[in-house]
Order: structure tokens, then sequence, then C-alpha cells
């Protein structure tokens, strides 16, 4: 699994690979938090890392007991293909 840090206070997740930045943004009000974006460069596509970082942003509404509403395409996407995060689901 990729290597992936949390900003708070920006409200997102990211990392980098060969020199580009990744990250998925969301939002959080209310006990809910909201995916709104997962963004990964074409050049560093196909690895796996927008998964991680779908996976990681989960695991932290786990953590903190929050719901979450995927609004991105993709984490709605990751969602429906792991099953075991359903439960997280608004």
């Amino acid at each position: 699994m990729t290597a992936i840090a949390h900003d708070p206070a920006r409200q997102r997740f990211t990392t980098e690979a060969d020199g580009q930045a990744a990250y998925l943004e969301y939002e959080r009000a209310d006990g809910l938090m909201t995916i709104t974006h997962t963004i990964v460069p074409p050049d560093i596509g196909g690895r796996g890392i927008a998964g991680d970082l779908v996976r990681t942003a989960l695991e932290y509404a786990r953590a903190e007991g929050v719901k979450v509403t995927p609004r991105c395409s993709y984490a709605d996407g990751w969602m429906r293909k792991h099953p075991e995060y359903d439960a997280l689901r608004a």
C-alpha cells in the first residue's frame, strides 16, 4: 500500500509517486464525511493508488465513527466492489 498523509485542515488525503501528487478530498459536517474527489494523474494511474486513497479515507471515517457519502464516482464504485465498507455508507 502507498504511504498516505492526512491533512485534516485541508480535508485531504495525499500521496506521491514518481514525483506526482495524487489526492482524495472530502467535506466533513454533522457526523458525515462526503468524498468529493479522487485525483490520480494519468502518468501514475493503474497502480491502485486511488483505491488506497479511498480505503484510507474509509478507515479514517470508521475510526471517527462517521458515515460516508461517496459523491465522487470512483469512490462510489470502489465502495460497491468492497462490501466490507457497506456499514459506513450514509
